[in-house]
């Protein structure tokens, strides 16, 4: 099964090339752009099950010589072939992962939200801390953030934030974040030393078009009002921060970042779209909505899926089992060696119930 689908893929593959170079094909706009896609979204597998073949090939051809009546032959063949052997097993497993199906927002664009819990102020200090984190994670990756949103208490903590991670994969590496991320540690404001458990929750969504999601003017209620926190004498004088109310859902959605109101009320629609968008498909097939999502665990926003330990310096991820001893690096943004194992597990598991 596994050889047969590789074989169907690379018949198709050759066979789109000789369509694509067919001038009827090239005169037809549309049925050109449609095979050049398909065409393209086949080449990484191919490209992977040539070498694959010639891999294998490699293989066979150092049996065959560990058979050879020269003894000096058949040794070096037998040094040599489990290290192909080994290489053609990874190619598989890589081939494999290849076979299963493209999640269609894997490359988007990634809102994050961010709220306290529970631990009042600490709960707040935290969140900033974990909005630091995803934010310089972007950074390493070469992503572009931008603040939707921010309400901060007095002590500069984080009551709720909405931010954009603007890059090719965004939502692929961080789908894995939505749940609730418990932090222990000692608060600034605690004089007797005691170890404080705090909770934030994170939802993570991909950004959605605006051709996805259908929305009736009508349904909507906008106010302006007066943007708060650091911003300048511009956002003292001027009411342009957007706050938008979908009636029929009750979803809210507020941005006050740009410095004007015609700014603002654009990225509050992306914002709606990207939430009704979620809210939709999940309410449509919640076992689809987990799926698309390819969260490890439930998937479920209350699921409390990682703990920040400071007197111990370690992360915990609950979901899969992985505790490092890195909690400020791992603050700072070097979030790889957690996500990787993630991404790991779920491939693993959409393996198995693929049959791969």
């Amino acid at each position: 099964m596994f050889l047969d689908q590789l074989e169907r893929a690379r018949s198709r593959y050759e066979e789109l090339a000789i369509l694509l170079s067919q001038p009827e094909t090239v005169a037809d706009q549309n049925r050109f752009t449609g095979l050049a896609k398909e065409h393209a979204e086949l080449s990484e597998l191919v490209e992977a099950y040539n070498g694959y073949r010639a891999k294998a090939r490699e293989l066979e051809e150092l049996r065959a010589m560990m058979e050879d009546s020269d003894p000096e032959i058949r040794e070096l063949a037998e040094a040599e072939e489990p290290e192909v052997q080994e290489t053609l097993q990874r190619m598989e497993q890589d081939i494999r992962i290849l076979l299963l199906p493209k999640d269609p927002d894997a490359d988007r664009n990634v809102i994050m939200e961010i709220r306290a819990g529970a631990g009042g102020e600490e709960a707040a200090l935290f969140g900033m801390d974990l909005m630091r984190m995803y934010t310089r994670y972007a950074e390493r990756r070469g992503w572009t953030p931008e603040v939707l949103s921010l309400s901060e208490t007095e002590l500069g903590g984080v009551k709720e934030a909405s931010f954009m991670l603007r890059g090719k994969g965004a939502f692929s590496r961080l789908m894995y974040e939505s749940g609730v991320h418990r932090v222990q540690r000692v608060p600034t404001t605690e004089s007797g030393g005691r170890i404080h458990t705090s909770t934030i929750t994170v939802a993570v969504l991909p950004e959605a078009e605006d051709v996805e999601v259908d929305i009736n003017p009508g349904d909507l209620r906008i106010d302006t009002y007066r943007s708060s926190g650091a911003g300048g004498q511009h956002i003292n004088k001027t009411s342009s921060a957007i706050r938008i109310t979908h009636m029929p859902t009750g979803i809210v959605v507020q941005c006050q970042n740009e410095r004007s109101q015609l700014q603002n009320k654009e990225m509050a629609m992306r914002m709606l779209r990207t939430r009704l968008k979620d809210q939709f498909q999940s309410a449509k097939d919640a076992e689809y909505a987990q799926n698309r999502r390819s969260q490890v665990g439930s998937g479920d926003r209350s699921e409390r899926i990682r703990t920040y330990n400071f007197p111990q310096g370690r992360v915990t991820d609950h979901r899969i089992g992985l505790t490092i001893y890195k909690l400020d690096a791992f603050l700072d943004g070097d979030m790889d060696e957690v996500l990787d194992a993630l991404v790991l597990e779920d491939q693993a598991r959409k393996l198995e119930k693929a049959g791969l």
